[in-house]
């Protein structure tokens, strides 16, 4: 139990055979802020996951989004703070095992990588759906075809994805943009209705949504904005990550958080009926508001912002694989592998390894993914905010950092409301995350505990200490 709550020893970053590896640093805080924008993938996630919201939230999908924002306001807090003092590429697993130990960290981990394999192919699988207007594809072949060569983008230098997804990023703003324009334009209800609470039932009447209702959509709307994270994952190729961290994350949380909560207003007020509403057809709405044109450009733009995330995303996993590996999480043949760099400067073997199964995962059931992934971002949030509580104990109360207003009140809040989200969520995917963090804490107990000396050492690069 010492090593849960235990602050993890730090060291300067060895690959296996014993010699220094770090990332390069590359980018400032406008690539960064593009690359992190790009992984939110605003305009993806307004079309692929928030039409699930509302088929469940009806009228309520825009209230729950506001309030999984001002939540994600408290969580960015945790980062920047936690980001800036413990900058690595391990994320949060890395901030985690310095300040709350290293089961924690693992634990963490685990919950990161189910995450960074489960949301590209997500997001990829709706790749099909708005190509529809130009050729009709399968979702599960089209999604995988999309996971492919988001790997193969994710081999190049990070400068360069940073200007091909800063290129994309601007169609899918363009795309959001075009959306809340013609929803606003055709608004057949007033402003009160965002507060109505129902969602269209069997039949011709309507349901209630309940506050319950509400709360457990929390978790997918945490998923909403889930990528304003990466920049912890980049903070070893940003320059001066003490501060461009936490600019990076409260900026992308900022305007993510727009992109995506004014379209969806504008649906709300636009769509024809309920029935229309909680059927989530966006891309017809955008037709039936304008012109078959318009809602082919749309879908297009829609398309290309789905490919440009699951670049992005390729490129934050990869790293987190790499980062494991240099902390020596596995087996050393595996840790050698994983903490490969190419001619590119990309860890090209934890690119494959996040990208290919990534692939695979296409053709498995979309719902248990959105269920386990929004578990999953839940209780990973829950546990950083326990590092965010413990992170001004001993030596780390003195070091240079980006400070989070209103705490220890902020982590504490956000620990309750987190904790509260989770005991709302079915059953089901409880317990398909609860098992597979199960079979972790084992391979910890059994395999990289009693290693303790060797495996599992959180390493910070050496320039970021000063």
């Amino acid at each position: 139990m010492t090593d849960t709550l235990r602050p993890a020893d730090t060291a300067v970053p060895q690959t296996p055979d014993g010699s220094s590896q770090t990332l390069r640093r590359s980018i400032g805080v406008v690539g960064g802020t593009l690359l992190t924008l790009s992984c939110v993938t605003p305009a993806s996630t307004l079309f692929v996951v928030v039409p699930d919201l509302f088929g469940t939230l009806g009228t309520a999908t825009a209230l729950t989004i506001a309030l999984g924002s001002l939540l994600c306001i408290a969580v960015a807090f945790c980062y920047s703070e936690l980001g800036t003092l413990i900058p690595s590429a391990g994320g949060e697993y890395a901030m985690v095992s310095t300040l709350a130990g290293r089961l924690a960290g693992w634990l963490v981990f685990v919950l990161s990588l189910l995450v960074v394999l489960i949301v590209p192919p997500v997001i990829a699988m709706g790749t099909a759906d708005y190509l529809a207007p130009v050729v009709h594809l399968d979702p599960a072949m089209t999604g995988a075809g999309v996971m492919l060569l988001a790997t193969l983008a994710g081999l190049l230098d990070l400068r360069a994805n940073a200007w091909i997804t800063g290129i994309f990023l601007v169609l899918e703003v363009i795309a959001a943009a075009v959306v809340a324009l013609l929803g606003f334009t055709h608004s057949r209800r007033g402003a009160g209705s965002l507060v109505s609470m129902q969602v269209a039932g069997s039949g011709h009447h309507p349901d209630t949504v309940t506050a319950m209702m509400v709360v457990s959509g929390l978790a997918i709307a945490l998923f909403v904005t889930q990528g304003f994270s990466t920049a912890v994952y980049l903070s070893e190729e940003l320059d001066d990550p003490r501060r461009s961290v936490a600019r990076t994350v409260l900026a992308t949380l900022a305007i993510s958080s727009v992109i995506i909560l004014v379209p969806v207003v504008a649906i709300t007020l636009g769509a024809s009926d309920l029935k229309e509403l909680t059927g989530g057809d966006i891309g017809s709405m955008v037709t039936a508001w304008s012109n078959s044109a318009v809602g082919t450009f749309v879908s297009l733009c829609v398309a290309l912002a789905i490919v440009n995330a699951g670049i992005v995303m390729v490129i934050q996993n990869s790293r987190v694989l790499f980062a494991s590996a240099r902390d020596r999480a596995w087996p050393e043949p595996v840790n050698h592998a994983f903490s490969r760099l190419g001619r590119f400067g990309s860890p090209w073997v934890a690119t494959l390894a996040v990208g290919v199964p990534g692939a695979l995962l296409c053709f498995v059931d979309l719902d248990t993914l959105y269920g386990v992934t929004g578990v999953s971002v839940t209780a990973m949030y829950l546990l950083v905010a326990v590092a965010a509580l413990l992170a001004r104990r001993g030596s780390h109360r003195h070091t240079p950092a980006w400070r989070m207003p209103l705490w220890p009140a902020t982590p504490i809040l956000l620990i309750a409301v987190l904790a509260y989200v989770l005991s709302r969520q079915e059953t089901g995917y409880l317990l398909w995350t609860g098992g597979i963090t199960a079979v972790a804490t084992l391979y910890w107990a059994l395999y990289l505990r009693p290693r303790r000396a060797t495996h599992w050492l959180v390493s910070i690069p050496e320039d970021a200490r000063a």
